[in-house]
């Protein structure tokens, strides 16, 4: 139907009648092509023809700019076969002719002040490549292997044993295709990558098995300022001891810290942390961060949290509030506490603090109980010995048991262990593998098994050196992905791994050896089960890492002269507003035009405050409605985004252009040509940045591109490197002064030129500002799906999308449209969809 559908509106087109060109150009025509591949093998333009059967074309329209001497971006029709190549199987001669059939599809060339091909011209042109391309491509798509990377690898393993473990650290870190870190063309294999896999798994087993019959007690730590040397000293010049026992400080950071010395955990794990304490001499709320150090050399500092609490006083007990959380804690850290938003000005200067009368934070004491232990033994340990027969070895001196240093030795009794080894190892390889496995898939695992134990190896020595082996094995490393339609625990592992970053759980097992993920319905329904189990923020983070390069946001520091307002609070909130405000569009399927403007945001009194938004209380963020004419909402505006396209000093709207372009809009630009400099921008202004963009533009080489890419940048020059939203740029040097504190000190920057938002959105129209960019942007929701739709396929599916992707990806947007382009149904689309289910 759609063909026939297509078929009149080509007659309508190349007669002339241009009220149907957007559909012509963007749907209809790739329907009409797909259905022409079922005429492939009748069709004039075989594989060894095609280059010259559009010979004509590009001589008659493409000659003047790159042929006869001529070779404008680095192209030379002159030869078809150097220039372009004629093996499609090459990845790069695929690339160049992909290019010249997009850029003809869209009108982009030839350009609009050379002659244009009549409609059936184009059309022709067009009919003949896409077959050929598509069928090239389908080709070779599905041939990579996909291996687990560093996230999923240890998900996987902490998952299965019961763990929790830092094992993505020790590992090589993963390469990237484009902004992905889990596209399978991406990721090798190295004798590094196998060694640290042993590893991995050795630490996990000693992690995972049990060593005492009963669990491990926790522990009980309480502590505060008060019972800690630093309170000899301070207490009573910049800490204020109060009759309830607790101590106050009056500003954050500095000296001294708020380490609280006897709250070092001697065992690493997951412990349970309250924190009791109360605003002093505050009519408001004060803001607090609780985090983790160390005295270790080069350790990470953690910051774990950012709580309030309420006005308080020793006089009144029940004014006391706590805060309680669950985080893990590695050994030798202690609990560290910094007040945000007070300060004492004269901190360093006072011989007394008692008479002082400034806001401050009460601290009476901090509890840590841990590690918390959920089961025992682990379900990793089960998983090795159930159904065995270990016993503890005692020792030949009973008082040995006592020693803190003991440390108990196991034997496995039993018949037969060759069978006994061989029910594990069948186990343990079906939760590694995926799927059910054979006895020729364990047979290797049993001989290497009876190898250790003829080395003199004990039996459970024995069993932990096959159990690692499956682990470092190829069959769990890879996802078993066979070319064409998946099987149900193929694609279970696919959606598995796609929304909870995982492998597959008892239900979708349980779905998988029933054959019910073939059923839409019952596919459907394990996806909306994974978008609401609580490891859905694993692909919250994942995703948002990959597609907007959150895992950067600490890659350059901003200049804290320029930007003196960026501080600890606001760093922790940034990432955290876009992954909630991607979780609240998808949790109530929202349109994807929410995405570039929203009528509300993700806040908490920080990003309130950063964004001159009206002042709300609380650290949590929540959904707040932003006034009608605020330049807030959407993706764009967020800090956190902001703050990742630039460089920390100054913006660029090339590198901001280019990013909207890849990420938001689907059309990543290519590289500049060899010999083009870049365009290196600096803190003098917007005007002197223009101008060099407008020479810069002047190049024949460069015009085509910087037409799309600076528009969206300068529209996001209404922002600086840490999110804020300017009129005019700051300068360090000469400029305006400037008479505002920060954090009560004056500031250092000045005001230098005006900001110039404007810009021409190729096919979209002209802008006066951000607003109106950004509505633009909202008006063509199609676009955005679509760009959108390809980012969760490649995330999905572990594959760069490519030509003969486009019919999918276009019927998918297609079915969002109807149903009103909502995020959680987009995401039920590309689960449904054949992109997703084969490979």
């Amino acid at each position: 139907m759609r063909s026939m559908t297509y078929t009149v509106a080509v007659g309508r087109y190349a007669s002339g009648d241009n009220s149907i060109a957007p559909t012509f150009s963007n749907i209809a025509l790739r329907v009409f092509f797909t259905f022409l591949l079922s005429l492939l093998c009748r069709s004039a333009v075989s594989a060894e023809s095609w280059p010259e059967s559009v010979r004509p074309f590009l001589a008659n329209y493409c000659s003047d700019c790159h042929s006869d001497g001529a070779a404008e971006g680095g192209l030379d029709l002159a030869d078809i076969q150097s220039s372009l190549g004629r093996d499609l199987s090459d990845e790069a001669s695929f690339a160049r002719w992909e290019r010249l059939f997009d850029r003809v599809e869209s009108g982009e060339m030839p350009p609009e002040d050379f002659d244009q091909p009549r409609d059936e011209e184009r059309a022709e042109f067009l009919t003949r490549m896409w077959p050929v391309l598509h069928k090239a491509h389908a080709e070779r798509k599905g041939t990579v292997m996909r291996r687990l990377n560093r996230a999923e690898f240890e998900n996987t393993l902490n998952d299965l044993f019961g763990t929790q473990l830092d094992l993505a650290g020790m590992l090589p870190e993963d390469s990237r295709d484009h902004e992905f870190d889990n596209v399978g063309s991406a990721l090798g294999l190295s004798m590094v990558h196998l060694q640290r896999y042993m590893d991995a798994v050795t630490l996990v087993l000693d992690d995972a098995i049990a060593m005492t019959k009963s669990a491990p007690e926790s522990t009980l730590i309480e502590a505060g300022y008060a019972e800690t040397r630093e309170a000899e000293k301070f207490v009573g010049k910049t800490w204020k001891k109060l009759s309830d026992n607790s101590v106050v400080r009056f500003s954050g950071g500095g000296y001294p810290s708020g380490m609280i010395r006897g709250t070092s955990v001697r065992t690493p794990g997951r412990y349970r942390v309250i924190v009791r304490g109360y605003a002093y001499q505050s009519k408001n709320p004060i803001t607090f961060s609780v985090g983790g150090t160390s005295f270790a050399r080069g350790s990470e500092k953690p910051i774990y949290g950012f709580w309030s609490f309420p006005p308080g006083s020793p006089e009144q007990p029940a004014s006391v509030a706590s805060i309680e959380f669950e985080t893990w804690i590695n050994e030798r850290y202690m609990i560290t506490i910094e007040p945000y938003g007070i300060q004492d000005p004269k901190r360093y200067q006072r011989k007394s603090i008692e008479d002082y009368d400034g806001p401050g934070l009460a601290i009476l004491n901090v509890t840590l109980e841990g590690p918390l232990i959920e089961e025992w033994p682990t379900v990793g340990h089960r998983m090795v010995f159930d159904g065995l027969d270990r016993r503890e070895v005692e020792p030949k001196n009973p008082a040995d048991k006592r020693r803190r240093n003991y440390r108990p030795t196991f034997e496995v009794v039993t018949d037969n262990e060759a069978n006994s080894a061989r029910a594990v190892l069948r186990r343990v390889a079906e939760n590694a593998f995926r799927r059910p496995v054979t006895e020729t898939d364990i047979e290797a695992y049993i001989e290497l098994f009876v190898s250790e134990r003829q080395a003199n190896n004990s039996f459970e020595e024995s069993l932990r050196t096959a159990v690692t082996a499956i682990f470092c094995s190829p069959r769990f490393l890879y996802l078993q992905e066979q070319p064409g339609s998946l099987d149900d625990f193929a694609l279970a592992s696919r959606l598995s791994y796609f929304l909870t970053r995982t492998t597959p759980d008892a239900s979708l097992r349980s779905a998988a050896r029933q054959n019910r993920l073939g059923d839409d319905s019952s596919l459907r329904e394990q996806t909306e089960r994974l978008l609401r189990s609580d490891q859905f923020e694993r692909f919250l983070i994942d995703f948002t890492d990959n597609w907007l390069d959150l895992r950067d946001i600490d890659f350059t520091i901003p200049d804290s002269k320029l930007f003196p307002e960026f501080d600890s609070y606001l760093r922790f909130s940034m990432p955290l507003e876009t992954r909630a405000f991607f979780r609240y569009l998808i949790e109530n399927d929202l349109p994807v035009k929410n995405l570039v403007h929203s009528d509300f945001a993700m806040l908490n009194s920080r990003l309130a405050q950063h964004y001159d938004l009206p002042e709300i209380s609380g650290t949590e963020l929540r959904p707040v409605k932003l006034p009608p004419d605020s330049v807030r909402g959407g993706l764009l505006s967020q800090a956190s985004l902001l703050k990742v396209t630039a460089n920390g000093t100054n913006t660029s709207p090339v590198t901001r252009g280019a990013w909207v372009m890849e990420r938001i809009l689907g059309s990543p630009p290519p590289p500049p040509p060899p010999g083009i400099p870049g365009v290196e921008p600096d803190i003098r202004g917007a005007s002197t940045l223009r101008e060099l963009l407008d020479k810069h533009r002047d190049s024949s080489d460069c015009n085509a591109c910087h037409r799309k890419i600076d528009p969206p940048g300068f529209a996001l020059e209404s922002f600086n490197p840490v999110g804020g939203f300017r009129e005019r740029y700051r300068t360090i040097g000469e400029g305006e002064r400037v008479n505002r504190e920060v954090n009560g000190r004056r500031v250092n920057y000045r005001m230098g030129p005006d900001v110039d938002s404007s810009g021409d959105l190729p096919g979209r129209g002209a802008f006066a500002d951000y607003s109106e960019f950004r509505d633009l942007l909202a008006s063509d929701q199609h676009r955005l799906a679509k760009a959108l739709t390809e980012k969760l396929l490649t995330f999905a599916t572990g594959r760069k999308l490519g030509f003969s992707d486009r019919d999918a990806v276009d019927q998918i947007v297609d079915a969002a449209e109807r149903e009103g382009f909502g995020l959680r149904g987009l995401i039920h689309l590309v689960v449904q969809s054949d992109v997703f289910r084969s490979k």
